[in-house]
């Protein structure tokens, strides 16, 4: 079992669970065949986006809950090997959760760009933010101060946006995309 299907077995069945619903209701309500839905929960199957919506609809969720990740900081993961990518039967797309929001948060969205030299250094926000950066060109260390990584174009990095963190530019050019989620 991968670690996708792991988290997709363990929700599915949580939240069908949590709302008293056997797996032919479920399977009802989704539209989807019964067997797909034991198949899920027992940590098999390829689901399609499609397949994950009907169920996620179903249960009144978002299909993040399917395969979001508990939070922790940092969260890094490179371009090319996110493990949350659900392939479309119906055409050729790809959705790739890096992050959901949690209840209550307010996330701002930033372009970020810098040059080799100084780096930024940044003081604590308020307690609980959290900062998620995708490199969209050049290299940079990125994230908390004490310990940033190396990050490449498309890498994505979460981390505790309330202690010190670095942004700083290791090749002209460097971009990235920034939301600070603050609850």
């Amino acid at each position: 079992m991968s670690d996708l299907s792991d988290r997709i077995a363990a929700n599915l069945r949580r939240e069908r669970e949590r709302r008293d619903l056997s797996v032919s209701e479920l399977a009802r309500r989704a539209k989807v065949a019964k067997a797909t839905v034991s198949q899920l929960e027992n940590g098999g199957g390829n689901p399609s986006v499609e397949t994950l919506w009907a169920l996620a609809s179903a249960l009144e969720i978002t299909f993040a809950d399917f395969v979001d990740e508990d939070a922790h900081s940092p969260t890094l993961i490179r371009a090319g090997e996110a493990s949350t990518a659900v392939a479309s039967s119906a055409s050729e797309y790809v959705a790739v959760l890096l992050s959901a929001s949690p209840p209550h948060a307010r996330r701002d969205i930033y372009l970020l760009s810098a040059e080799p030299g100084q780096p930024r250094r940044s003081d604590p926000h308020p307690r609980g933010t959290v900062e998620h950066v995708v490199l969209v060109s050049g290299r940079g260390l990125v994230g908390p101060a004490d310990a940033p990584y190396e990050l490449s174009p498309g890498d994505y990095l979460s981390y505790a946006g309330d202690s010190p963190h670095i942004f700083e530019a290791l090749t002209p050019g460097m971009s990235a995309v920034c939301v600070i989620e603050s609850r």
